[in-house]
């Protein structure tokens, strides 16, 4: 009896920690694969945004990881909403400027509108800022804290040079904003090879 106890706790012991590893593993493999796929949820509404407005699809991507995190309902604190926390008077300007009758903020929680009003958005402020050496802290800057501290953070050098912008902003939230999704931009360059600007 004592050596039938002593094989099942033998055998307990062997594999419990085996067992334990599996499930662990497993559960890890889950988690990255989860991951995955919600990063690569948005790909085809993102290139099809980005191509038709010839802006960096990897720049678009970029911001929707750095806004929603891929959740196509996600909602922010001042009536942001969807993949590219689109407020409404940029989705009426959208919408105004393609000529969508009955239009409501509300269709923008659909990912291809989302990502197509987002990415006319971001089109509109790189256009904005052809002065510079690089027009895309300018325009993140922008979509982040809005035309007007863009205009009181431009003055002097930082008017053309984008680090000299970057030093002279006063929030930092905004700059982390702009450099975490210039640093994604840069991971997703090889899912979007740069578009060529429209002529």
């Amino acid at each position: 009896m004592a050596n039938k106890e002593r094989t099942g706790i033998g055998w307990r012991r062997k594999w419990l920690p085996i067992l334990a590893l599996v499930l662990i593993a497993d559960a890890v493999g889950g988690w990255f694969y989860y991951r995955w796929r919600r990063e690569h949820s948005q790909d085809a509404v993102i290139r099809a945004a980005a191509a038709r407005y010839a802006v960096d699809g990897a720049l678009v991507k970029a911001v929707v990881w750095r806004e929603s995190w891929f959740d196509p309902m996600a909602r922010g604190k001042a009536g942001e909403i969807g993949l590219m926390q689109i407020r409404e008077p940029a989705a009426r300007e959208w919408a105004e400027a393609e000529r969508l009758a009955g239009f409501q903020h509300e269709h923008i929680l659909d990912p291809g509108s989302n990502t197509l009003a987002g990415a006319w958005y971001l089109a509109k402020l790189l256009r904005r800022y052809p002065q510079c050496d690089d027009p895309v802290p300018y325009a993140l800057a922008d979509y982040n804290a809005g035309r007007g501290n863009v205009l009181k953070w431009n003055q002097g050098a930082a008017a053309t040079n984008s680090q000299q912008f970057l030093a002279q902003m006063t929030f930092p939230g905004t700059r982390r904003y702009i450099e975490t999704v210039m640093q994604r931009r840069e991971r997703y360059r090889d899912e979007f090879p740069t578009v060529p600007p429209a002529n």
